[in-house]
């Protein structure tokens, strides 16, 4: 398997594994919410079977009163004195009967005409959750048991009236009414009178108010104590609006949601490293990838330089025994176009081919010079002194061309190799001089560029270099001259290169061109 198709396995493996994690987190959040529904459902069905027991607890013979049921609702849903409230978060209870209807309710609202939330059991909205609960020992329905918790309104245990009993004494007799028993076939008179405290006594009976029918024996003995003297009309309207058939208790979410939200940012967070460690091996593995690849590359470069390096060798060797046989053709040469008796064309094609022969030796002598390996030996060197002995080389050149040469700068001592220097100076100073016309100027410049390095600059006013070959003439072999080799400004970036320098060629102002060497070091 090549670099390439490893590394397309390696993504996709690395994305299959990110998949699973994302899944597998997502999988869990949902996992998360079913566990926390069926805990606030277990709480719901914890707190209904708690308030089952207080109603059970406050039956007496199937009755529930009023008075004392709806503190105990009112209790569930205080947040200030019911501890259960914290964990049930419980806002709302209702008690319905059979047709649906509110018996007793406490805390917020509920609109029981969204006939859904009788229907399905338990309701989810937005900011509350609403479970409908039987009530234990609740009729089926459409029937009627007497079992069943019934809500009636609340009573008092006031003081009982007792008939009042005539005191005794003197006193008393004469608050009495004298009266003596009528003759045999008659009927006594009637009489109105008061007494002393102003009540009316009369001797007449007094007309008793009419008592509903009592029902049959049996159906007295069904009925609760507190239903007997109740007609069978206005029992059964009672039991039909009073009976216990549902319980509805309602849960604000926001527990629920907060707890959702937690579990969601923790899976974002599993999610967000887990994207963090994939993406970082997936980047680790391209810089593997691409650290084998070039290391593939250097090994074939290495295996490349080593075959140039052999091949310049061996190019710089067959230069330099070519020069010998080229010496001894060019001395012959020489030889025949100084004798006297030689023919006037004889002479002339000698000097050609003297011509010829130096023209061959000099590009011999730069590739020899290009060819060979720079080893930079760095010490302290006067930049001036040296500027000025190349300057004194090129006399002769500068002489025939009528050219005006200037040398400023600072007295600086920069670290370099004396001898690649030079090589360097003259090179460029032999290009200026080859660029001008007679009577141009050539300027070497060298200054301080901050307080460690130091610029040395050759200007001239010739004809320039245009701006798209200017990164073209230090190219080995490259020239615009006829009688140029087009290796004396490679030879110039490749001391520089060993230096460390760097070398640009730039405009000159008004016209000309400007060789500047930067970054050298200015020695301590």
């Amino acid at each position: 398997m090549d670099l390439g198709r490893r590394s397309l396995f390696v993504y996709a493996l690395l994305l299959a594994l990110w998949l699973v994690v994302a899944g597998w987190q997502a999988e869990e959040h949902v996992r998360f919410k079913a566990y926390a529904r069926t805990a606030l459902r277990n709480r719901s069905k914890a707190i209904a079977s708690m308030l089952g027991a207080s109603i059970r607890g406050l039956q007496i013979r199937g009755a529930v009163f009023g008075n004392r049921l709806q503190p105990v609702l009112d209790e569930l849903v205080n947040a200030r004195s019911n501890q259960l409230e914290t964990a049930s978060e419980v806002t709302s209870v209702y008690l319905l009967n059979a047709a649906g209807e509110a018996v007793a309710s406490a805390g917020r609202t509920i609109d029981l005409e969204q006939r859904d939330i009788l229907q399905e059991g338990e309701r989810w909205g937005k900011g509350n959750v609403t479970f409908v609960y039987p009530v234990e020992g609740a009729p089926p329905e459409g029937g009627t048991n007497t079992l069943a918790p019934v809500v009636i309104p609340g009573f008092t245990n006031g003081p009982r009236s007792f008939p009042r009993r005539e005191p005794r004494g003197e006193e008393s007799r004469s608050n009495r009414v004298e009266s003596f028993p009528p003759p045999e076939g008659e009927h006594p008179p009637a009489f109105i009178s008061t007494n002393d405290e102003g009540a009316l006594v009369t001797n007449e009976p007094l007309p008793r108010p009419e008592r509903p029918p009592r029902p049959a024996d049996g159906e007295r003995s069904r009925r609760p104590f507190w239903a007997r003297g109740m007609n069978e009309k206005d029992y059964a309207g009672l039991m039909q609006k009073k009976e216990l058939h549902g319980l509805v208790l309602s849960m604000p979410l926001d527990a629920y949601y907060a707890a959702s939200l937690h579990d969601l940012w923790l899976r974002f967070v599993i999610g967000f490293f887990a994207t963090v460690s994939v993406v970082g091996s997936g980047l680790a593995w391209r810089n593997v990838a691409k650290t084998s690849e070039l290391q593939i590359r250097l090994v074939r470069a290495s295996e490349l330089t080593t075959h140039l390096r052999e091949m310049n060798l061996a190019a710089a060797g067959l230069a330099h025994e070519t020069r010998n046989p080229l010496n001894i053709i060019r001395g012959l040469a020489q030889m025949i176009s100084k004798q006297a008796d030689t023919a006037p064309d004889v002479r002339e094609r000698s000097r050609e081919i003297i011509n010829e022969a130096d023209k061959v030796a000099s590009q011999l002598n730069e590739f020899i010079n290009y060819s060979r390996p720079r080893e930079v030996r760095r010490t302290a060197v006067q930049l001036n002194s040296v500027v000025k002995e190349v300057v004194r080389a090129l006399d002769y050149d500068i002489e025939e061309k009528k050219i005006v040469i200037e040398t400023k700068g600072e007295q600086l001592a920069v670290e370099a190799d004396e001898q690649l220097l030079r090589q360097a100076l003259f090179n460029l100073l032999l290009n200026a001089t080859q660029a001008v016309g007679t009577g141009g100027e050539i300027q070497v410049v060298a200054e301080k560029r901050g307080s460690t390095e130091a610029v040395i600059e050759v200007r001239d006013n010739g004809p320039g270099v245009p701006a798209e070959r200017r990164s073209e003439i230090f190219k080995p072999y490259f020239t615009t001259e006829k009688t140029g080799t087009g290796l004396g400004l490679a030879v110039v970036q490749q001391i520089v290169l060993a230096h460390g320098w760097d070398v640009e060629c730039v405009a000159n102002d008004p016209k000309g061109a400007v060789f500047r060497i930067s970054h050298i070091r200015i020695a301590a």
